[in-house]
């Protein structure tokens, strides 16, 4: 019974050591991806924009851009600074005590 016992405790402490694998492997694969850079198809069809729309955000400074040879490029990391940048939640009301 001893034996078994060791075992689940052995098992259980591998257990945790791969959630704590896995928790960085995850980590690291989301901080790749922020300087990861997207293409206009890519942004338009991440943000569900068009063409237009995704010009007026050049233009304005809404969105910062990179452009090698007639191909812009944007930041993963930019876009989803915009997107958190204009959050709303609807079940958070603020009273200006905030």
């Amino acid at each position: 019974m001893i034996e078994i016992t060791d075992l689940i405790l052995a098992l259980s402490q591998e257990i945790k050591e791969l959630k704590v694998y896995i928790e960085l492997i995850k980590q690291s694969r989301a901080e790749r991806l922020k300087d990861t850079w997207l293409d206009n198809q890519d942004v338009m069809r991440t943000l569900h924009i068009s063409t237009r729309t995704l010009q007026t955000f050049r233009d304005n400074g809404t969105l910062p851009y990179s452009k090698v040879g007639g191909t812009f490029y944007y930041k993963v990391s930019d876009i989803e600074e915009i997107l958190q940048s204009n959050y709303y939640n609807q079940n958070y009301k603020c009273d200006g005590r905030n």
